[in-house]
Order: C-alpha cells, then sequence, then structure tokens
C-alpha cells in the first residue's frame, strides 16, 4: 500500500498538481505513516475487540435461539405425554370405577342371596319348631283326653265295675289314646 501511496504521489509530483495545491511529499507519507499507525492501534485495541465481542453476542443469541428452539420441542413433547398420561389415568380410573361397581354389585347380590337363605333357613326351622310345638300340644291334649276319659269312665264305671275290672278298663283306655 505505501507503494501505490509513492507511486501516486510520484505521477502527482509530475503533473504538478502537487505545486497547485502545495503538497509536499514528505508531509503526505508521514500523514499516511500516522493514519496507518493510528488505523493499527484502532484496529488491535478498538475494531477487533468489538468484532470479537459482536461475534461472541451473535453467537450467544444463536445459542439462545436454539435453546429455546429445543425448550419448545422437549415442551411439546412434554404436553404429548402428560396428555397421555392424563389419557391412561383417566382410562385406569375408569376400570377402577368400573370394577368397583362390579364388585359392589358381586357383593350385594351375594349379601341378598345369604339373606334369602338365611330367611329361608329360619322360616323352614321356623315350620319344625311350629311342627315339633303342634306334636307336642297333640300328645299333650292326648294324654289330657285319656286322662279325662279315664276319669270319667272311673267315675261312670266306679259304680258299676269292681277293682279289677276297672284297671283293665283304665289300662286299654291309657294304651288305646297314647297308641293313637
Amino acid at each position: 500500500m505505501l507503494t501505490t501511496l509513492l507511486a501516486v504521489t510520484e505521477s502527482a509530483q509530475e503533473s504538478g498538481i502537487v505545486q497547485q495545491f502545495g503538497l509536499e511529499p514528505k508531509f503526505v507519507i508521514m500523514q499516511v505513516v500516522s493514519f496507518l499507525i493510528l488505523f493499527g492501534v484502532l484496529y488491535q485495541f478498538g475494531i477487533k475487540p468489538t468484532i470479537t465481542t459482536m461475534a461472541e453476542r451473535n453467537q450467544k443469541i444463536a445459542d439462545g435461539l436454539k435453546h429455546a428452539e429445543e425448550t419448545a420441542i422437549r415442551l411439546a413433547a412434554a404436553a404429548q405425554e402428560s396428555a397421555l398420561l392424563i389419557k391412561t389415568a383417566q382410562l385406569e380410573a375408569s376400570k377402577v370405577i368400573e370394577e368397583a361397581r362390579k364388585s359392589a354389585k358381586e357383593f350385594a347380590d351375594k349379601q341378598n342371596t345369604e339373606a334369602t337363605a338365611r330367611a329361608a333357613d329360619t322360616l323352614v326351622k321356623a315350620q319344625q319348631a311350629i311342627e315339633l310345638e303342634h306334636k307336642k300340644m297333640l300328645n299333650e291334649a292326648r294324654s289330657e283326653i285319656a286322662r279325662l276319659v279315664v276319669k270319667t269312665t272311673e267315675q261312670v264305671l266306679a259304680k258299676k265295675l269292681s277293682e279289677a275290672d276297672r284297671a283293665a278298663y283304665n289300662e286299654a283306655a291309657s294304651k288305646e289314646l297314647t297308641s293313637a
């Protein structure tokens, strides 16, 4: 670049432009050198760090966008997974409720069957007890009737029969009434 500047300066001297504008090549060269030094210092300490900082910021922004996209994808996946879990939980809850209803119905039917069986058993026992009580009452009634018949017969026959005949009739009447 310096050679280009020198070439431009020499060509400007030959054409007389330098005298017209009052340019001196040594001052122009000093200014170009000063400018290059200033440009080098600014580039090294100003432009280069700024470019580096901008590149880092651009990278951070790109990373942030990439992270945001990944997060959005994970969020969508989590939403799908939670929807699936909720649906699965609802299905399981429906099954549990249905099983509970079925179990409750079976339990109620079983209790009803057992209650019916107990009632039938109680009814059978009550009928047997009534039958037994009926037989007992009939036996007591027969015994009482036999006793009354014997007593009445004794009173009627006491006047006409002997003691031995009376005992035989009483015994025969007792046997007949107890066997019937």
